[in-house]
């Protein structure tokens, strides 16, 4: 378990990963709980939205906290697995957090929320696309977009670049990638594209040559590869070892420093939709990013910010409800309008989901670059 308190924070010279917490619990702090992959293989995920919420509780106490009670992040492992999930679910609920932050891959989150529904516990995921997550009841709320919103997004960009032939490849035991490919195949042939590959793989899988083959002998112009950073990048490194050096185009499962690294140059000539760019130059990301960086030693990507504005966002809930009563703080979540969050306005509408646009980032010179952003 690790904490955030309410204390100054404790300067440290080796590094600037670790945000400092409080060693002693104040009995006033307001618990919210955190369940994020922090081991196993979306352990980056984790990571990166873990930040961004310490930074947020740091920056809310060190302004006198919320309701005046300093705010206190309970966080657990979920392990990169829906069981894993689960089980942190009920650990903070036992543990009496008011509200639950968590969790960030589709997957663990269609499983966990049942069961904040179930313990009537308000679930805030911070980065599930996956359309089923809210539907689980109205316990359950997102602060970032939803499927199928980055595949029109990715499918309206193979147009604009010209594309007409293009190739799919994706896990169809992972429900982000199949929602995500359905609707790029939909989208891109309503607009008088072709498909001319649609090819499966499985997301342990060693080698992808079988479908790889099959992708070049198509010919496709572009290749649409809807998954997460650890394949995305090693099946991406492959087809350039192969020739297929057309673009690639993907969404914010790609968004990932560990995506950048194991790509290395490969991943050039790349391009996904995510949620926000470090990049934008309003004054409320520019100030974001200056005190992520301080901190840091490093800009956010998007899981960061939305991991900051996952904080904030309860705490605005919590001012509103007047205090920690579980129904009033679900309901005033569910109210949410014009919440100006880093990652962009959120409204909520009557299924607890936002309507956010979309950011277009290029992998160049080994970074992610702002190329567009594209309204919902």
């Amino acid at each position: 378990m690790a904490l955030c308190g309410c204390g100054k924070p404790v300067e440290k010279e080796a590094s600037k990963e670790e945000v400092p917490t409080t060693p002693v619990e104040d009995p006033r702090a307001i618990r919210v709980g955190v369940f994020l992959p922090l081991t196993g293989a979306k352990a980056a995920f984790g990571d990166a939205t873990l930040r961004g919420a310490k930074l947020a509780v740091e920056q809310l106490n060190a302004a006198g906290g919320v309701l005046e009670r300093p705010l206190l992040l309970v966080v657990k492992d979920s392990r990169s697995d829906a069981e894993g999930a689960v089980a942190a679910v009920r650990e903070l609920a036992a543990e009496k957090a008011v509200a639950l932050i968590g969790e960030v891959t589709s997957v663990s989150s269609l499983a966990a929320a049942p069961v904040a529904v179930e313990l009537g516990l308000p679930m805030i995921s911070p980065g599930a696309t996956h359309p089923d997550v809210t539907k689980a009841g109205p316990w359950v709320f997102r602060i970032g977009y939803v499927d199928p919103f980055p595949a029109v997004v990715m499918s309206k960009f193979a147009t604009s670049i010209g594309a007409t032939r293009a190739a799919v490849m994706y896990d169809p035991s992972n429900p982000y990638s199949l929602v995500l490919e359905e609707n790029f195949v939909s989208n891109f042939t309503a607009a008088q594209g072709t498909i001319v590959a649609r090819e499966s793989y499985a997301t342990a899988q060693p080698d992808f040559t079988p479908q790889l083959e099959a992708v070049k002998k198509s010919a496709p112009e572009v290749i649409f590869l809807p998954g997460y950073f650890a394949e995305a990048a090693k099946i991406i490194k492959q087809a350039r070892a192969m020739g297929l050096d057309m673009p690639f185009l993907g969404t914010d499962g790609w968004e990932s420093d560990e995506f950048l690294q194991a790509g290395g140059k490969d991943v050039a000539n790349t391009y996904f939709a995510s949620h926000f760019s470090a990049e934008e130059k309003s004054e409320r990301t520019v100030k974001f990013v200056a005190d992520y960086e301080k901190l840091y030693g490093r800009a956010p990507i998007a899981l960061g910010a939305l991991g900051y504005d996952a904080v904030n966002f309860v705490a605005d809930a919590l001012r509103r409800a007047g205090g920690t009563e579980a129904i009033a703080l679900r309901d005033a979540l569910a109210a949410t309008k014009d919440f100006p969050g880093v990652t962009g306005n959120i409204t909520l509408d009557e299924n607890r989901n936002p309507a956010k646009s979309a950011i277009v980032l290029r992998v160049a010179d080994g970074k992610f670059t702002y190329l567009e952003t594209v309204a919902p």
